[in-house]
């Protein structure tokens, strides 16, 4: 397929970038070296420089190392975005091992199958979240746990509220255990694994999506790249609303900041309180889930939410990811400033299409590849997309430097989306004439009723156009005849 949509690029963006070969933690260890004094996160009004960060990370990963961890090893975390998430990150990748992220949000089975499947031996998560851990600990591959506090990087730490043995130790206790050296470690960047980040439950059972440190280097680097016109290295400041323990929070906001020297605002409350004081800062960049654009632009006072108290107006700029396929246009809220809008993956295996910064201005959910990609547009694509669009069907692009290295021990899915060197995402796509892609839905994401395939975006967008069924979503229930389709209902 004709690349037409680098004429729409961002006059900044390369079409193609050359990527260091470099592990994804070497992207602390650059930033420290010239920003070491530079505040890498405020949490509750406590601050934490980059100097202090890289010497968390190296006391954690080598007490890491001192309690069974290797390279290769799985480590899971279970944590809200937070001063802990960042070290434990880093401290996992600056061991050898990989980061297997679990939501908070998950139930001990969900629990359970995580940790199983990817052999976890080691957690580190909230002690808020301990009954389930606990409810789960003796079915599952772990040895050892680390518990933290939430408290345990505010102004006065508090206890943890674990009950301990010999193999449970407390986060906050190893890290003031253990000296700040860095382990030695040999990583092959395009090998080795990084993280394993399981999917969501919108295809089945979660799968655990491998991704090397090459990935997520390159992944960073793409998101940077596309922004470098509006952020400026060492005074940013993100406001990460959307959690690290997804893909998208783990690359575009934390690693994208780590590498940029950005200061990560942690909790960030939603949406900015006047109490935060960033003075010398020119803009803060802010993370949103689905929805979260909707939730501001009803907030009764936006104008409140201009300004952060330093002595003078900022600038805040927001990087909005949009809703998902099906969903209604984001609504930019009333902020001062530009606006850095979002992206999203095909499939979530880390390939990131964007939407460029000054092209004009296009409703619906619509993406411009990034840079070094080809889209293919073999399967049931038709040519007809209507009006001013080209259906491209199921899309595919090739093994670019972001996209996985396959299912974690599922070779046989991996075999099905990964063929010929080229990843099958299962996206139902179409592409104007300006090479924007439009998502409007997915492969698996059909109802089959009276012998008609029919297509849930569809369906949503009529609902859409209804006030009252501004947040449907249709659902498919079997019937007793297959002769009468099934009634799409309301949740």
């Amino acid at each position: 397929m004709e690349k037409i949509w680098l004429d729409n690029y961002d006059y900044y963006v390369p079409e193609t970038i050359r990527y260091p070969r470099i592990p994804l933690y070497q992207l602390l260890e650059l930033t420290y070296v010239k920003y070491d004094e530079h505040t890498a996160t405020i949490f509750f009004d406590q601050r934490m420089t980059y100097g202090e960060l890289r010497d968390h990370v190296c006391r954690l990963a080598t007490a890491l190392k001192g309690i069974g961890a290797k390279k290769g090893g799985r480590v899971a975390l279970m944590l809200p975005n937070s001063p802990q998430f960042v070290i434990s990150y880093y401290g996992v990748l600056e061991a050898g091992a990989v980061v297997t992220n679990i939501s908070p949000l998950h139930v001990e089975r969900e629990i359970e199958y995580e940790l199983t499947g990817s052999g976890s031996g080691i957690i580190i998560y909230l002690d808020l979240f301990d009954s389930r851990i606990q409810e789960v600990r003796e079915a599952t591959t772990l040895k050892r746990i680390i518990a933290t506090s939430i408290t345990d990087y505010m102004e006065t730490p508090g206890d943890v509220n674990v009950e301990k043995d010999t193999d449970t130790y407390f986060l906050r206790e190893i890290i003031a255990g253990f000296s700040p050296e860095v382990p030695d470690v040999d990583i092959d960047p395009a090998e080795d694994l990084a993280t394993l980040q399981y999917t969501g439950r919108t295809k089945g059972l979660p799968k655990g999506v491998m991704l090397t440190h090459r990935n997520l280097v390159a992944n960073t680097m793409q998101c940077s790249m596309w922004a470098r016109e509006f952020t400026e290295r060492g005074r940013d400041i993100y406001l990460d609303i959307i959690p690290f323990f997804y893909s998208y929070g783990e690359t575009v906001g934390m690693n994208n900041a780590i590498l940029n020297a950005a200061t990560l605002l942690l909790p960030p409350p939603p949406p900015v309180r006047d109490k935060h004081d960033a003075p010398g800062y020119t803009e803060i960049s802010a993370q949103f889930l689905p929805g979260g654009t909707h939730t501001l632009r009803g907030h009764p006072q936006p104008s409140r939410h201009q300004k952060v108290r330093g002595g003078q107006d900022k600038a805040l700029q927001l990087r909005l990811r949009p809703p998902a396929p099906g969903g209604p246009s984001p609504v930019h809220p009333p902020f001062r400033g530009p606006v850095l809008r979002g992206l999203w993956s095909f499939g979530g295996l880390a390939g990131h299409p964007l939407q460029p910064h000054s092209g004009h201005e296009k409703a619906g959910l619509h993406r411009h590849p990034l840079p070094g990609h080809r889209i293919d547009d073999r399967g049931r694509g038709d040519g007809q997309g209507g009006a001013g669009h080209r259906r491209v069907g199921r899309t595919r692009h090739p093994r670019a430097p972001q996209v996985m290295k396959g299912y974690w021990e599922k070779p046989e899915e991996t075999a099905s989306t990964l063929r010929d060197g080229w990843l099958y995402t299962g996206d139902i796509c179409t592409m104007d004439f300006d090479g924007y892609f439009y998502v409007v839905d997915r492969k698996k994401d059909m109802i089959i009723a009276g012998g008609f395939n029919i297509y849930p975006h569809e369906i949503d967008e009529v609902l859409f156009e209804h006030p009252p069924g501004a947040g449907g979503r249709p659902w498919a229930f079997p019937t007793s005849s297959a002769a009468r389709p099934s009634r799409p209902t309301w949740s």
